[in-house]
């Protein structure tokens, strides 16, 4: 019999060959959908990377041949080898998710530093206020009142304000006009003037000049006014890393969400310079004590006043206070409240500071405590504590600007522990709520750049101006005899003299490296 035809193939083997095939085919795919999924990946990792615009070019260079790399042996693993298993997947997986995750974090650091660096406008809160037994119960009510009003300081926000209300009410309202907040509130309080017109963040000027104040008036009205800050410095990306600045870092004296209500014109209890010189990688720290008794130019009229209540009239009276001090230009600033400190130490783990003498926290400081000399672990609260204490310091002010330098060196040491990358998130998350600044994030991005480039070294010198106490009058509290600090001329030479030596690029004696 003629073998022209073959057998029949049994009906289970031809079920055997369709599930392999199958299952190959299946792998395929499966392996074609990595290898796509960790390109786009890749690609995506790359443009954040990009957009945050903080590695050189060497770097750059480096995460690209990296990411290449690894996809190649993604490829092998799947578009080469025969078998096509598993494992090669399970690598891919694990790879994408990496990227999936370091493209986020990379994408809120971005975010984090457009959020902080937004710093170039202020929102203030113009208020319309009458006595607290006063009937009228909204700006109508008051239509016919004869409003006090003053433009010594923030004159723009003023004329604009009395134009929306005058719009709002669809006429003219009478004024009187005061030549200072503190005869503007007298006004008001002895029935001179109906009601007031005022920016909310100088409330604590005016309690300084009436007591109780705030429980003798009722607001009526609130009105928001944008300002734009022109403090005159260099907004160019490279401009920080070619030129000596000097950065005004101010710590407010408020508490939680509520006192964004006027931040950007509030008392500053925190007050420190660091002027730096990227070329010579030296940064010199200057704190200046909050009671200091200086003139504020362009408001106080050569009056002498707290250094604390140029705050009252915008941080950019707390930056031109203390550059006539000190004789040098301040464009830059950063800001930061007393929640801040709390929120960022608590998220650090608490942080090491170390302390010249040994001392108690009182009442007056938020937290009862003993401070040990030497090194002092120290939680969110008793940090702020640590940087508040005045009363039971011997030298007052002058020990607590010296303490508040030891908690910015704890910071900076803390920040810089390989150990902080686990709690990244945390701290981006809190930056961005509570840290402001007018450096724009390109210039950021270039010191950071710079930085990595460069692999610098910098040296950091404190100084801590001192002075006498005494008790005089000050611009912003009328007739009051207030607790001041007289400046002492011979230190305050020998600061301007460091910061010449800074800005020149000499070299300071002393200072700590930080590696």
């Amino acid at each position: 019999m003629s073998n022209r035809y073959k057998a029949a193939e049994p009906a289970g083997h031809k079920k055997k060959n369709s599930d392999r095939y199958a299952r190959r085919s299946g792998r395929n795919r499966a392996g074609s959908f990595f290898l796509i999924l960790q390109a786009v990946m890749s690609f995506a990792f790359m443009g954040v990377v990009l957009l945050l615009n903080m590695l050189p070019m060497k770097y750059l260079a480096l995460v690209v041949m990296i990411l290449l790399f690894l996809w190649c042996i993604t490829f092998t693993t799947q578009a080469v080898r025969r078998g096509r298993g598993i494992t090669g997947k399970l690598y891919s997986f694990l790879i994408i998710v990496i990227l999936a995750i370091g493209t986020y974090y990379i994408a809120r650091t971005n975010n984090m530093l457009a959020a902080i660096t937004s710093g170039g406008f202020r929102v203030n809160t113009m208020v319309v206020a009458v006595l607290a037994d006063d009937p009228a119960e909204t700006l109508e009510d008051a239509a016919g009142y004869n409003f006090g009003v003053q433009f010594e300081t923030g004159s723009d926000n003023m004329q604009t304000t009395i134009t929306e209300i005058q719009d709002q009410l669809g006429s003219d309202i009478a004024m009187t006009e005061y030549n200072s907040l503190q005869a503007e509130a007298q006004g008001l309080m002895n029935g001179e003037v109906q009601a007031i017109i005022y920016n909310s963040s100088n409330t604590s000027i005016m309690e300084e000049a009436v007591d109780d104040f705030s429980s003798q008036i009722k607001i009526i009205s609130r009105m928001e006014v944008r300002e734009e800050f022109n403090f005159g410095g260099s907004t160019s990306d490279d401009s920080l890393v070619k030129e000596p600045f000097t950065v005004y870092i101010s710590g407010l004296d408020t508490y939680g969400e509520d006192s964004n209500d006027g931040r950007d014109s509030v008392r500053s209890d925190v007050n420190i310079i660091a002027v730096v010189n990227p070329t010579t990688n030296q940064i010199l720290l200057v704190t200046t004590p909050r009671d200091y008794y200086v003139p504020i130019p362009g408001i106080s009229e050569g009056m002498n006043d707290k250094l604390t209540h140029a705050g009252a009239y915008g941080i950019d009276a707390s930056m031109a206070t203390l550059g006539e001090l000190y004789e040098t230009d301040i464009n830059y600033y950063v800001r930061l409240n007393f929640t801040s400190l709390i929120d960022i130490v608590d998220i650090l783990g608490g942080v090491d500071v170390y302390s010249e003498i040994a001392f108690e926290t009182g009442s007056d400081a938020g937290y009862e405590m003993q401070i040990q000399e030497g090194y002092n672990h120290l939680n969110g609260v008793q940090a702020l504590a640590f940087c508040r204490e005045r009363h039971n310091l011997v030298e007052g002010d002058n020990q607590r600007g010296r303490n508040q330098q030891a908690m910015i060196t704890a910071l900076l040491k803390k920040v810089l522990s390989p150990t902080m990358l686990l709690r990244a998130n945390s701290i981006i998350n809190q930056v961005s709520q509570d840290v402001e600044t007018n450096i724009t994030q390109g210039q950021l991005n270039a010191l950071i750049r710079n930085q990595l480039s460069t692999g610098a070294e910098w040296t950091i010198q404190s100084v801590a101006a001192t002075g006498t106490d005494g008790e005089d009058y000050c611009y912003s509290a009328g007739d009051e005899l207030l607790y001041v600090i007289y400046p002492d001329e011979a230190v305050v030479d020998e600061i301007i003299d460091l910061t010449n030596v800074v800005e020149e690029g000499g070299l300071l004696d002393g200072g700590e490296e930080l590696n």
